[in-house]
């Protein structure tokens, strides 16, 4: 190498750690609002309108419901439709909503069997269809990647429109003391690697069905 090809190397070299070390005196790794997605996308009016159009183009599926009645008989409808034995759960709280109306498991046992799993979650994002689910939940974090079929309870409270703002959310909530996992999930498990033909499934559900309670 030349003399020239080896300053010029070396001046380059150093451009690019003076910027990497002005960018850490700079920022704190927040976004500024000028940084946020609105930039891109346009800012969704109606959140739940625009979450469930965004969930059905990535082949997820939702359903809107009012109140605990509903809750139950929309759960057991779908679990009647995939002809599934039983429904399992590490949440407390939905076992004991939903144990009237069907099968409800949290047995180690019957984990490795299942077909259907539930879930809460901690924000829908309304701009790409996603769910964020944390491991501060009972449901911990297999939850999220084991069942074939997963199903996400959420709030209508709890769409946001741009996914820094499930962020923003979650800072807040948890005031410093973050779960140690935190998960977007964007539509079913899916791959395309192999001969670019697309696998549903391959790590993760392949099916995810998000139901909103519209009165919470």
């Amino acid at each position: 190498m030349s003399n020239n090809q080896q300053n010029k190397s070396k001046n380059d070299r150093e451009k690019i750690l003076n910027r990497l070390k002005a960018a850490q005196n700079t920022t704190d790794g927040s976004f500024s609002p000028g940084d946020r997605s609105v930039r891109v996308f346009p800012y969704p009016e109606d959140l739940l309108v625009i979450f469930r159009e965004e969930l059905e183009k990535i082949k997820g599926l939702s359903y809107v419901y009012k109140g605990g009645g509903e809750f139950s008989a929309l759960v057991k409808n779908i679990l009647d439709e995939k002809g599934c034995k039983y429904l399992f759960t590490r949440d407390p709280e939905l076992k004991e909503q939903l144990k009237e109306v069907v099968k409800v498991s949290s047995e180690d046992d019957d984990f490795v069997e299942m077909e259907v799993g539930i879930t809460k979650c901690e924000f829908l994002v309304a701009r790409t269809g996603s769910v964020v689910i944390s491991s501060a939940h009972p449901s911990g974090r297999l939850m999220n990647i084991f069942p074939p079929v997963h199903i996400v309870v959420a709030k209508a409270s709890q769409l946001v429109p741009f996914l820094e703002e499930a962020i923003d959310g979650m800072k807040e909530r948890y005031d410093g003391n973050m779960p140690s996992q935190m998960t977007v999930i964007t539509g079913a498990s899916r791959t395309a690697d192999i001969e670019k033909t697309l696998v549903m499934g391959a790590h993760g559900p392949k099916e995810l069905i998000v139901l909103i309670d519209l009165e919470a």
